[in-house]
């Protein structure tokens, strides 16, 4: 067997209030019960009773705090700890005895003491371990309920990171599958040769200026996003002036609520790439948001009156982003709906309650 040297971890802790309260209650019943057998004073028995029961609390306490390295791993903690209560039962006893004789001589000459000292330790031995198990068992209870509260602190904070780094994920999806199409159109128009190349490569640089600190903001809001969804329209109106009309109409109480960064912005690029880029005609894009005054839900929306959703076609990686962003921000109920215009073009609106949280 492996054995090492007695190690003292801290400084072992002593009784609280609540359980010498306890043990004071206990201590009064028991005197009270026992008086008659020791066919003394009460308040003599209650004295006795009280010191024999504030030893055992101690010598408890005191073993719950330290744990002894040389004895084996295999015995029980617990029963380390009844053990050192069933101990120290009759040396307590012992010594509230000698101090009512006067002496530990005057104590073995009298009879009547050395059978009440029996009767006592009889009595210590009974109750102090009961006392100590049920105590054990309520400690238990504590601990586990204080565990469960830490898994539940940590789970929570675990759930919160992973929110996080989902979220940063989808962001970095979304950043370069903006900034690529942008680019792209600018492309178009060099290699077509237009004259608004030029003027639209500037409102380009200046808005990506702008743009680019927001990109990754954590705290965006609605006015933020409208603010990118305008300056992504003006470039795009300058690069089809007479295909492309816009409308951007936002409730004012919604201007500082928090949003996904370029949530909206990509279904608006969606409008114009899938909407009105094809048509021949071109067509109008109307971004607004509005907030219901009974229930406090949000409903954003992006219509276009361009050539439509083809029935067979499946939404794809942008829209699918755009879900999975809004819901990891506003919960499950967070949703993304896709309605055909009566006339012509697609409506995508996003409804969320912006209280709820994922």
């Amino acid at each position: 067997m492996k054995t090492a040297s007695t190690t003292i971890p801290r400084w072992p802790a002593l009784p609280g209030l609540r359980q010498i309260v306890v043990v004071l209650i206990i201590s009064l019943l028991i005197a009270w019960v026992t008086t008659p057998i020791f066919q003394s004073p009460f308040w003599l028995v209650l004295r006795r009773t009280t010191f024999i029961a504030m030893v055992m609390l101690l010598a408890f306490t005191v073993s719950g705090t330290w744990r002894l390295q040389w004895l084996p791993r295999w015995i029980p903690h617990w029963l380390v700890r009844v053990a050192t209560v069933c101990l120290l039962a009759p040396f307590a006893s012992l010594a509230a005895y000698v101090a009512i004789a006067g002496s530990f001589m005057n104590f073995i000459k009298a009879n009547n003491l050395l059978s009440g000292f029996a009767t006592s330790t009889i009595f210590a031995l009974f109750f102090g371990p009961l006392v100590a198990v049920a105590a054990i068992k309520r400690e238990d209870k504590q601990r586990e309920r204080a565990d469960r509260l830490q898994l539940e602190l940590e789970k929570n904070e675990l759930e919160r990171e992973v929110l996080d780094a989902r979220l940063r994920l989808l962001q970095a999806q979304i950043e370069p599958h903006f900034l690529f199409n942008t680019l792209a159109n600018v492309q178009a128009l060099v290699e077509a040769g237009s004259e608004n190349a030029a003027p639209v490569l500037r409102h380009l640089i200046a808005y990506l200026r702008a743009a680019m600190p927001r990109l990754g903001d954590a705290d965006a809001t609605l006015e933020n996003e409208m603010q990118l969804v305008s300056a992504y329209l003006e470039i795009m109106h300058m690069r089809m002036p007479d295909r492309l009309q816009f409308e951007l109409r936002l409730a004012p109480e919604l201007k500082g609520s928090r949003f996904p960064a370029m949530a909206l912005l990509t279904l608006v690029e969606n409008a114009v790439r899938h909407g009105i880029d094809p048509s021949t005609e071109g067509g109008r894009i109307e971004v607004g948001g509005k907030q219901d005054a009974s229930t406090g839900i949000v409903t954003l929306w992006v219509a276009d009156t361009g050539i439509g959703m083809a029935e067979t076609a499946v939404p794809g990686t942008g829209l699918a982003n755009v879900k999975a962003r809004l819901q990891a921000c506003f919960g499950k109920d967070a949703r993304v709906d896709l309605h055909e215009q009566s006339q012509q073009g697609l409506r995508v609106e996003l409804i969320f309650h912006p209280g709820a949280k994922a």
